[in-house]
């Protein structure tokens, strides 16, 4: 029996993957090594959308190879794919698994092993909601993107395949799903995407069913109305913006236009008006002017997004932007990345305010702190509630009285 350790960066693709190798090794009798405990493998799988993300999937590596001295190292994602020979020249003990063989990571460490457990999820560790990847890879070669280049062109699971693994997470226990993948809106396993929302929403005993992440152009009549209509799926959705601005999206190389994203926005608020929205946003992207960047700040004003991921640009090498010319200075990233995130702070109480005095069901997380618990609304607003008799996974009625930065205070009803 060993003990393991999987540290995990980046995506919920890569969370997805990571509990796989997990729940592989525990069919196998293997144990997670406890906090101070030296493992006998360690498993790292890395993140390389930005500089950021190298550096801290390289310090992950480093601070295992310190903690862990006789521990086989084995480093797979998309950093371990982009460069595998500065991984394996940080130590000689490393192991170097590419993403292509991600699902046979667990049998390569133990080939001997007969009857191998099948690479699938069976519980998502320290989470009330499971993240279930139905795509990987991606066919959109962005042109500030690495993705393409390291995780290959899109490919789906089957939508039974994928209801199953469902119905299993919902027997444990899981209230909460999100699908989740690369680039979903190129999901095409037997189907489209709204046809596998449609077939993961009839899953019984399912409360709730969201889409992790996807651009404005792929959110069509079919998979709107499967989001609006299901009996699970929430009025919520995190729909990709990067920027506001027309010239800015096709330097991107992005397949959608400004009024595309408000049109889509529209769409659903319109049939639901307490449909909300989470976005991501790039800053400082080769060429932005001032204009272009005030015409990404009079959108976000215009959405009110419950959320925002804000990331300054970083150059990726083999992707087209990392040769545009016309580079937007740190400081000036740093000033417009401020500036939106004061903005979002800003707009999403402003959101919050609208449902001040609303009762609505909130299912509760592992979040807690003095004498609180956090959970979230269907539509993705975050709340806090006293944690008397309260714990994760409680799916309660909520009385919300009070709006604060943090997100809005409620009391338990009924």
């Amino acid at each position: 029996m060993k003990k393991f350790k999987v540290v995990t960066l980046g995506c919920r693709t890569n969370q997805y993957e990571s509990q796989g190798f997990v729940d592989q090794l525990r069919q196998m009798g293997h144990r997670e090594a406890l906090d101070g405990e030296e493992a006998d493998l360690c498993i790292v799988n890395t993140c390389t959308v930005t500089d950021s993300a190298d550096s801290a999937s390289r310090h992950e590596i480093r601070s295992l190879l310190r903690h862990h001295e006789g521990a086989e190292m084995v480093i797979t994602g998309c950093m371990a794919e982009r460069d595998p020979d500065q991984v394996l020249s940080l130590d000689p003990r490393i192991r170097v698994v590419p993403n292509a063989q991600k699902e046979l990571l667990v049998s390569q460490i133990f080939p001997g092993v007969e009857d191998f457990p099948e690479f699938k999820i069976h519980s998502f560790d320290g989470h009330t909601r499971a993240f279930v990847k139905v795509q990987d890879g991606c066919n959109s070669f962005c042109t500030y993107c690495i993705i393409p280049y390291v995780r290959g062109r899109s490919s789906s699971r089957m939508i039974g395949e994928v209801v199953d693994e469902v119905k299993e997470l919902v027997d444990k226990g899981y209230k909460e799903v999100v699908i989740t993948g690369i680039n979903v809106g190129d999901f095409d396993g037997g189907g489209r995407l709204s046809d596998l929302v449609r077939a993961v929403d009839q899953v019984e005993g399912l409360k709730r069913l969201r889409i992790s992440s996807i651009d404005p152009d792929e959110v069509d009549e079919s998979l709107a109305d499967a989001v609006l209509e299901g009996k699970t799926t929430c009025p919520s959705m995190h729909i990709v913006l990067q920027s506001g601005s027309n010239v800015i999206l096709k330097r991107m190389n992005r397949k959608y236009t400004r009024q595309i994203f408000l049109d889509t926005v529209e769409k659903l608020k319109k049939r639901n008006p307490d449909f909300t929205f989470t976005t991501d946003v790039i800053v400082g992207f080769p060429g932005e002017s001032e204009s272009d960047f005030g015409e990404t700040v009079d959108l976000v004003k215009q959405v009110c997004f419950a959320k925002i991921h804000m990331f300054p640009y970083s150059p990726r090498k083999r992707t087209r932007a990392a040769l545009y010319p016309n580079r937007i200075s740190p400081d000036e990233m740093k000033r417009r990345k401020n500036e939106l995130l004061r903005l979002a702070e800003q707009t999403g109480f402003a959101l919050r305010d609208l449902f001040v005095g609303r009762k609505m069901e909130v299912l509760l997380e592992n979040e807690r702190k003095e004498g609180w618990i956090a959970g979230h609304t269907a539509n993705f607003l975050r709340v806090w509630v006293p944690d008397r008799d309260c714990v994760p996974n409680d799916l309660i009625h909520v009385e919300l009285i009070q709006n604060e930065a943090d997100g809005l205070r409620g009391v338990v009803i009924g």
